[in-house]
């Protein structure tokens, strides 16, 4: 089964100011996660962004804010707490979610669990995910892939959207990557 871009919209969870500086190799994420959304606009893939209780975490860091008009604030470590956030993945008709964001083994982990039970795939871009240490990590990957969701990297999903060479989208990805 192939993941095309009018399937799919790409969620990034809890990228946050006060989260952020305690990631596991939190400048390879940053950067990972900068490709992924750049991508994702060449691609014309709608970007959505969860932020967890940001009156106490923040706000999504800065390097990341250009790209999100709307926010979906949540309490619950899932996203799908947030009905509003449901309900514009409802409205959008997608099939596939494309995940990056923290942490791995508690919000992106239940979120990946939720979205699976509404009958969506969840995708989860490995590379563009983290937790505080490699341990949580690697589990919650484990448990995501158990519960059914995709697993790939930042490079194999911008390449399986863009669908072919030759374009300036492909071009665009191209330097992006390198």
């Amino acid at each position: 089964m192939r993941i095309a871009k009018s399937d799919s919209v790409l969620l990034m969870i809890d990228i946050q100011e006060k989260l952020y500086p305690h990631m596991e190799n939190k400048e390879a994420l940053r950067q990972k996660v900068s490709t992924l959304l750049e991508g994702g606009k060449a691609l014309g893939v709608p970007l959505l962004a969860a932020r967890q209780y940001p009156q106490g975490l923040g706000a999504t860091i800065e390097e990341f804010r250009p790209y999100f008009t709307d926010y979906y604030d949540k309490m619950t470590f899932s996203c799908c707490g947030n009905e509003n956030l449901t309900g514009k993945l409802q409205a959008t008709k997608c099939k596939n979610v494309i995940i990056a964001g923290i942490e791995a083994h508690i919000c992106v982990l239940q979120t990946v669990v939720d979205l699976k039970a509404l009958g969506y795939l969840p995708v989860v871009v490995a590379d563009a995910v983290s937790s505080r240490n490699h341990h949580d990590y690697e589990f919650a990957l484990r448990r995501m892939e158990y519960e059914g969701a995709i697993l790939t990297t930042v490079e194999s999903i911008l390449f399986e959207l863009c669908g072919q060479a030759g374009s300036d989208v492909f071009k665009t990805i191209s330097r992006l990557i390198k």
